[in-house]
C-alpha cells in the first residue's frame, strides 16, 4: 500500500482471487453432486465445460454482482461526496468499480445462458448452435432469468458511464440490487409448498449478502488504494454490516427450515447448509472483532489502515467460499418431500384453511416477511425519530404520531392477516387489499409526516463535517427525480393508470401467477398511493387542483368496476381454477362481490374527498365565527 499503482494492482489481484476461489468452490461442489442431479432430473452428463463451467461461472458472476452492490454503496453512501455535489476521488473509483463489476455480472449472466441451456437438455455445449439456446432460453426458466440479468446489468454499466456527481448514486445501487432479482425467481426456493415464503427469504437473503460482502469488498479496494475518508467509510460500514448480518441469518434460517426437516440434515443438502452457516457465523465473527479493532484504530488514527485490511481479507476470502457453497446448494437436489403438495400450495404456497370468516380473517395469519417486516420498520424508525426529539425537547403532535402508526398496522394487517393470505385465491379479497394499500394506508402514512419528522430528528452537520442521512435527504428531495415524481400530473396519471392496469387481463393474470409480481405490486400500490396524497396534502393553496384530484380517487374505483364488471367471464379464471378449492367454485359470484367492492371503495372515496375538499373552506368559517362571536362578547 505505497501507492495508488501498487494499491491498484493489490485490490485487482484480490478481487480476482475472491472470484477464482468461490467459482472453485462451486465446481467442485458442483461435480460432487452430479451424480444426484442426474438422478433427479433423469438428464444425461452435458460434459465437462457445462459440468464444472456452469458453477464456476455464476459464483464468479455473484462475486461480480456483489462488488457492482458494494460499488455504488460505497459511492452513495460510504464516502461523502465534495460540497458541490460532485464525487470525490474514492466515489469516483467505487463507482468506477461498480460499473466494471456490472459488465462483469452481465457477461457471466449471458454465459450463463448458453451454460445453462446445456444443463437442462444434457447437451454438451459444442453440440448446440445458436439458434437452438436462443429457442431454449425462451421455454427455460432459469435461461430466461439469466437473460434478464444479462439485460440489466448490461442497462445498469452503461448508464454509470457518464455520472460524476452525487445524486445518480443511490438510483445505481437500486439498479444493481434489481439485477439479483433473477435469482430469487429460480433454484430450490421458487417452487414446492411455501414458496411465497421462501421467495421473499432468499432475496432479504440475496439483498442484504450482496450489500454486507459488497461493502466489504469495495472497502477493500477503496483501502488498498489509499482513499480519503476511510474512517468514516468504514464506521458507516460496520453498523451497516451488523444489521446484514441478522438478516442474512434470519432469512437463511428460515429459508433452510423451508427446505429441510432436522432429519435430514446429515444428507448432503443439509451438510452444505450446516457448511454455509459456519461460514456466515464465521464471517460475522470477524465483523464483530473489524467493528472492535479495525474501526477503533482507524478512529484513533485515520492512517492506521493494517486491522481494516487483514481482518477484511479473512472475511472476504470465507465470503467467497460461501457464496461457492450457496451456489454448490443450487445445484444440489434437496431431500424429498414427505407429501405432495397440493395444486393451491403449488400455485400461491400454501392452502386456506377453509372459505373465509370473520374469525379467519382475523386470526389466519401468514406473516409477509417483506412488506409485514417493512411495517414493523418504519413503526420501529418512526418512534426512535420522536423519541430523539422528546429528548431534545422539541414538540411532535402526538395525532401524527397515532396516523402513522396506525397506517404501519394497517399495512401489517393488510399483508399479513387473513385479508393477505386470502388475497390470492379470491379476487374480491384481491380488490379489497388492494384498495386498502392504494388508499387508506397512504392517507394515514403521508399524515404522519415522516419526512417532517426525519428533517427535525436526525442531526445536522456543519459544513465542515461529513454529510451524513440529512444532507442525503435533502439531496433527494431536491433532486429532478423527486420533482418529477412530486408533479401532480404525474401523480395523477401513475395512481389512475396503475389501477387500470393492473385489472386488465394481461397485467393481472401475470400479477397472480408469480409472487414476486404480486408482493412487487403490492408495494408499489403503497408507494404510488403515498406520493399521490403527499401531493394531494401539499395542494391546499391550490383548490381546483386539490378537488381535481380528490376526484381522481373514486373515478378510478370506479373505473377498475366498469372494466370488471362488464365482463362476462372471469378475470384469471385459470388461475383461480387450477387452485382446485373446494368452497371457492362460483368465481364469477366473486368477482361481482369485488366489483361491489370497488363502486363502495368509489363512493365512501368520494364522501371523503368531499369532506376533504371542503374541510379548508369550514376551518376559515369556524375562525372567522370564533372571531365574531369574541368581537361582540367584548
Amino acid at each position: 500500500m505505497t501507492g495508488p499503482v501498487s494499491g491498484r494492482r493489490a485490490s485487482l489481484i484480490t478481487l480476482v482471487a475472491v472470484a477464482a476461489l468461490a467459482g472453485i468452490t462451486a465446481s467442485v461442489i458442483g461435480a460432487m453432486s452430479l451424480a444426484d442431479a442426474m438422478i433427479a432430473t433423469g438428464l444425461p452428463n452435458p460434459g465437462p465445460i457445462t459440468t464444472y463451467g456452469l458453477p464456476a461461472v455464476r459464483a464468479a458472476g455473484e462475486i461480480a454482482a456483489a462488488i457492482a452492490v458494494g460499488g455504488f454503496l460505497t459511492a452513495a453512501f460510504l464516502i461523502p461526496a465534495q460540497p458541490n455535489g460532485v464525487l470525490d476521488v474514492g466515489g469516483y473509483r467505487a463507482l468506477r468499480l461498480g460499473g466494471y463489476a456490472s459488465a462483469v455480472w452481465s457477461i457471466c449472466a449471458a454465459l450463463l445462458v448458453a451454460l445453462s441451456v446445456s444443463d437442462v437438455s444434457g447437451l454438451p455445449l459444442h453440440q448446440l448452435g445458436l439458434g437452438d439456446i436462443w429457442a431454449a432460453a425462451d421455454l427455460v426458466e432459469i435461461t430466461n432469468a439469466w437473460r434478464w440479468t444479462a439485460a440489466l446489468a448490461a442497462v445498469v454499466a452503461v448508464a454509470s458511464v457518464p455520472v460524476l456527481r452525487w445524486a445518480p448514486t443511490p438510483l445505481l445501487l437500486l439498479g444493481s440490487l434489481i439485477t439479483l432479482a433473477p435469482l430469487g425467481l429460480s433454484g430450490h426456493s421458487s417452487s414446492g409448498g411455501a414458496h411465497d415464503i421462501a421467495t421473499n427469504s432468499l432475496f432479504i437473503h440475496l439483498v442484504t449478502a450482496a450489500l454486507w460482502m459488497g461493502g466489504l469488498l469495495a472497502l477493500l479496494v477503496h483501502a488498498w488504494r489509499v482513499g480519503t475518508h476511510l474512517d468514516t467509510a468504514a464506521r458507516r460500514f460496520s453498523s451497516m454490516a451488523l444489521w446484514s448480518f441478522v438478516a442474512v441469518a434470519s432469512s437463511g434460517s428460515i429459508n433452510a427450515a423451508l427446505r429441510i426437516s432436522p432429519n435430514d440434515l446429515l444428507s448432503d443438502y443439509g451438510l452444505l447448509l450446516a457448511g454455509k452457516a459456519l461460514a456466515v457465523v464465521a464471517v460475522g465473527v470477524l465483523g464483530w472483532q473489524q467493528r472492535r479493532s479495525a474501526v477503533k484504530a482507524l478512529r484513533d488514527d485515520p492512517s492506521d489502515r493494517q486491522p481494516l485490511v487483514r481482518l477484511g481479507l479473512c472475511e472476504a476470502f470465507i465470503f467467497a467460499v460461501t457464496v461457492g457453497i450457496a451456489v454448490g446448494l443450487s445445484r444440489t437436489p434437496p431431500p424429498p418431500k414427505r407429501a405432495e403438495p397440493s395444486a393451491a400450495e403449488s400455485a400461491i404456497g400454501f392452502e386456506p384453511a377453509g372459505a373465509p370468516t370473520a374469525a379467519r380473517i382475523m386470526f389466519d395469519w401468514r406473516f409477509d416477511l417483506i412488506l409485514g417486516t417493512l411495517a414493523v420498520v418504519l413503526a420501529a424508525v418512526y418512534i426512535g425519530w420522536v423519541h430523539r426529539l422528546r429528548r431534545r425537547k422539541a414538540p411532535w403532535p402526538v395525532r401524527r404520531s397515532m396516523f402513522w402508526l396506525s397506517g404501519c398496522a394497517g399495512l401489517l394487517v393488510a399483508t399479513s392477516s387473513g385479508l393477505g393470505s386470502y388475497m390470492p385465491a379470491m379476487f374480491s379479497m384481491h380488490v379489497l387489499v388492494q384498495v386498502l394499500l392504494s388508499s387508506l394506508i397512504p392517507v394515514l402514512l403521508v399524515a404522519g409526516a415522516p419526512v417532517t419528522l426525519a428533517l427535525a430528528a436526525l442531526p445536522r452537520t456543519s459544513a465542515t463535517e461529513v454529510p451524513g442521512p440529512r444532507e442525503w435527504l435533502g439531496a433527494l428531495l431536491g433532486s429532478p427525480l423527486a420533482r418529477a415524481a412530486a408533479d401532480p400530473r404525474v401523480v395523477s396519471v401513475t395512481f389512475i393508470g396503475g389501477l387500470v392496469v393492473l385489472h386488465t387481463e394481461t397485467v393481472f393474470t401475470a400479477s397472480v401467477n408469480n409472487h414476486s409480481a404480486h408482493v412487487l405490486t403490492n408495494f408499489l400500490l403503497v408507494v404510488t398511493g403515498c406520493l399521490f396524497f403527499a401531493v394531494v396534502s401539499r395542494s391546499a393553496d391550490a383548490p381546483r387542483r386539490r378537488v381535481a384530484m380528490l376526484v381522481a380517487v373514486p373515478a378510478s374505483y370506479l373505473a377498475v368496476g366498469l372494466l370488471v364488471g362488464r365482463r362476462s367471464d372471469v378475470l384469471g379464471e385459470s388461475f383461480y381454477r387450477s387452485l382446485r378449492l373446494t368452497w371457492h367454485t362460483d368465481l364469477l359470484a366473486d368477482q361481482r362481490t369485488g366489483t361491489a367492492i370497488a363502486v363502495t371503495a368509489a363512493l365512501l372515496a368520494l364522501s371523503c374527498g368531499a369532506v376533504a375538499a371542503a374541510w379548508p373552506h369550514l376551518r376559515r368559517r369556524r375562525t372567522v365565527r370564533a372571531r365574531d362571536v369574541a368581537a361582540v362578547s367584548q
